[in-house]
């Protein structure tokens, strides 16, 4: 966001919270998409004020390794925040540079010590599987690091390929750019993936979603919300909403965002009615329980269902309906059955 941007964008936020209906009690927040950790104490502060029912469960802001520092991190505790996800990536020093990151492994360290001297000890540390020039002896190495830190949550990401990077617009191109020819190979990425399963599960933290794996009581519990389908609201640029029934998308850039909320006093760009019966299997399926089906969906999805068992996709246990362990790597496939 251009700098010349900030201050409007800045009373946009703070107008669109204060104006909201709250009609339930919020019990989590999260502060994510760009760089919220950059934001300085008192705006932070403007900002999360705003939102009742302080202290929340839990309040996590996203934060890039390197910006960290016992006052910054003191001043997120006094303003609420209890949880931090550190944007990680790899370990590797090779792997960071590829991909235009700044921080070490040491960097990480560093955060994690400050954090919990400051009383922050719900950490959460992000790894990619599937960068450019990654190996199993760097993945290794990441994984070796998380076992030194200890942290309570760890997501773990397969590389994507789409048009939103650089690197994926190259990759689409059968290009060469920003270590293109470098990425693993999907066979590779699925290996690493596998090994993190393996690894984070000896170390106590084990997968309850697809990406995400979490010491027992130390889950997202914001993010369990989306995969319950319970409401939540977004505010500012890009943000997304559900309030049980209808979803509702924020305009994605920042300009139009500080327009529309000083022309219209609004920034929503669409909204349109969730397909709940839908939803549920192919959001609730991310989950490493799965769901238990009512009766009328066990029927309405019989076919999908019975194919996917016994592709050895899906199983059946106690009434419930989750992914295995071959489902997973394959979970795009499935959820498609399940989008009507």
């Amino acid at each position: 966001m251009p700098r010349s941007l900030e201050a409007q964008y800045m009373e946009g936020l703070r107008a669109e919270i204060a104006r909201h209906a709250w009609r339930w009690t919020p019990e989590t927040v999260f502060l994510g998409g760009g760089t919220p950790s950059q934001m300085d104490a008192e705006a932070l502060e403007s900002v999360l004020s705003l939102i009742p029912w302080k202290p929340w469960r839990e309040a996590t802001i996203e934060a890039a390794p390197g910006s960290i520092d016992a006052e910054k991190s003191a001043a997120w505790l006094r303003s609420g925040i209890n949880r931090v996800s550190l944007g990680v990536q790899s370990f590797s020093t090779r792997e960071l540079a590829r991909t235009g990151r700044r921080h070490t492994a040491e960097t990480v360290a560093k955060d994690v010590a400050t954090l919990r001297a400051a009383g922050i000890d719900r950490i959460n540390i992000d790894l990619i599987a599937g960068l450019p020039g990654q190996t199993h002896e760097s993945w290794v190495e990441s994984l070796d690091w998380v076992e030194r830190l200890a942290p309570d949550h760890v997501s773990v990401y397969m590389l994507e390929v789409d048009e939103d990077s650089r690197l994926g617009r190259e990759l689409l191109a059968g290009g060469s750019k920003y270590s293109a020819s470098e990425v693993p190979s999907d066979d590779l990425i699925v290996e690493f993936y596998e090994l993190a399963c393996d690894r984070l599960e000896a170390m106590g933290i084990a997968r309850y979603e697809i990406s995400n794996f979490a010491r027992p009581g130390h889950e997202s519990l914001h993010n369990m919300k989306y995969w319950k389908l319970e409401p939540y609201v977004g505010f500012g640029s890009d943000a997304h909403s559900f309030d049980g029934d209808l979803r509702g998308q924020n305009v994605e850039s920042a300009a139009d965002y500080v327009r529309g909320m000083s022309e219209n006093g609004t920034a929503l760009a669409d909204s349109v009615k969730a397909d709940l019966f839908s939803e549920r299997f192919f959001v609730g399926l991310r989950m490493t329980e799965g769901i238990r089906p009512e009766p009328a969906e066990w029927q309405r999805f019989e076919e999908p269902i019975q194919r996917f068992v016994g592709e050895g996709l899906l199983e059946q246990h106690d009434g419930f309906l989750r992914l295995t362990r071959q489902g997973v790597l394959l979970s795009n496939e499935v959820f498609a059955e399940f989008v009507l």
